[in-house]
């Protein structure tokens, strides 16, 4: 059954591409059956990592953020390909690829659209233990990544005093910090 508060999508277009993302344009009939274009960010399903090491320490990630003009501390992230069957076959490669770290045990935290207003992205947030940096990085020709280890309890400080300012990984911590192991 169909939600009376559902758009029609008449016809959809990209209108724009680039490495990383597309803009679409969706000719769309509201409910009231008048019609109008509607254009998004599509970039489709990412992982967002929590890795901790047998000693629960955190693997975390700086890099360089072109759009805001700074390096940014973050948690291991990154899009879904072709050949990932699931969000969580995605999590070892994305670590391995990102920091050299192999993943132990992996668990779903949780998954959020995060700007579904005007963007398709899914993020499914993981946390993995038992990470070994036993792997080999195989960085994109354009991600410089600086890895490093932390303290949870030093994420969530910095979230405190607005010093974790990626969004992904902001989320992924507080979300850790209120509901840990309860999923």
């Amino acid at each position: 059954m169909t939600d009376e508060l559902a758009w029609e999508t008449v016809d959809s277009r990209t209108s724009y591409t680039c490495e990383g993302f597309d803009i679409l344009t969706d000719t769309v009939r509201f409910p009231s059956g008048e019609e109008a274009e509607f254009d998004y960010l599509s970039e489709g399903e990412s992982v967002v990592v929590l890795p901790f090491t047998p000693d629960d320490e955190v693997v975390a990630i700086e890099q360089w953020r072109q759009p805001v003009g700074r390096v940014n501390r973050a948690l291991p992230a990154g899009s879904m390909e072709d050949e990932d069957t699931d969000p969580e076959a995605c999590v070892a490669r994305e670590l391995e690829e990102e920091t050299g770290y192999l993943p132990g045990e992996v668990e779903h935290l949780t998954t959020i659209e995060p700007a579904n207003g005007f963007s398709d992205a899914v993020f499914h947030y993981f946390v993995a233990r038992d990470c070994e940096p036993s792997g080999e990085r195989d960085l994109d020709y354009n991600e410089d990544i600086r890895v490093d280890t932390t303290t949870f309890d030093a994420l969530v400080d910095a979230a405190r005093e607005d010093e974790l300012r990626d969004g992904r990984s902001m989320l992924g911590v507080l979300y850790f910090e209120v509901f840990g192991d309860e999923q």
